[in-house]
């Protein structure tokens, strides 16, 4: 799991530095990790993460691709609050087989098996793209992107998010779209009938319907407009359809 960074918060107003910035409530972290995000103040995604509460400190499971960034917002988001933001190095382990002492369940999906904070890898050969694909699980840098909005992403199944928790950075604009809206777009899974890669542009009776993103044998993951994908479309050499 050389793609994952370990940061620690640690002080005495570590819990609620945090809690008043992220999308779910810190205070769960002491059962066991909490998948969450931080947020531009205009309810876009920054970062994805779990955060673990251990030995008097936050842990922060990050991707290392978006730990720098991570850090760059907590870092001024903190002011005079008494905590200091470091890297660890923890070795993130993952797996579907049998838990070793001290992993965690993945708080996302039953499916998605364990995680272990340590000293070394004891990750297995699981594959992630086709339980990612099969569980609608988006993934940091491909289904989440700088301009997603983290319920178009599934967010609330994945419980990510606790409307019930208090403020967060960008709460108004995930309130809104929970309780004011109906989602026109968003992540869904396709069945592909034929040759279709990440990336490609996806159409419904020649309009734009969306993005493939994650391709897994027969299926992937797309970001989809759902008032065009209620039939065949065409991503590549290939026919999709939506699977609900």
């Amino acid at each position: 799991m050389t793609d994952r960074t370990v940061i620690s918060i640690s002080g005495d107003d570590r819990v609620s530095f945090l809690q008043g910035l992220i999308t779910n409530d810190v205070r769960r972290a002491k059962d066991g990790p909490v998948y969450a995000a931080l947020l531009t103040p205009q309810g876009k995604f920054v970062a994805d993460f779990f955060v673990l509460d251990r030995d008097d400190l936050l842990l922060i499971d990050v991707a290392t691709s978006h730990a720098p960034t991570l850090v760059q917002r907590l870092t001024m988001y903190r002011l005079r609050t008494p905590v200091q933001i470091e890297e660890t190095d923890l070795t993130v382990s993952r797996g579907t087989g049998p838990a070793p002492d001290g992993a965690f369940a993945d708080p996302r999906h039953p499916n998605m098996g364990w995680r272990l904070y340590g000293s070394k890898d004891q990750s297995d050969q699981t594959d992630w793209n086709a339980l990612r694909v099969a569980n609608m699980i988006p993934k940091t840098g491909i289904e989440l992107a700088p301009d997603t909005y983290i319920l178009e992403a599934g967010f609330e199944a994945l419980h990510g998010v606790d409307f019930k928790k208090g403020c967060f950075v960008g709460q108004e604009i995930v309130a809104r779209m929970k309780h004011k809206t109906e989602l026109k777009k968003g992540l869904a899974q396709v069945s592909i009938d034929g040759v279709a890669t990440s990336g490609d542009t996806i159409t419904a009776n020649g309009k734009p319907a969306g993005t493939l993103h994650t391709v897994s044998g027969q299926k992937g993951l797309a970001h989809l407009r759902f008032d065009r994908a209620t039939g065949p479309m065409q991503a590549g050499d290939a026919t999709l359809t939506r699977v609900k």
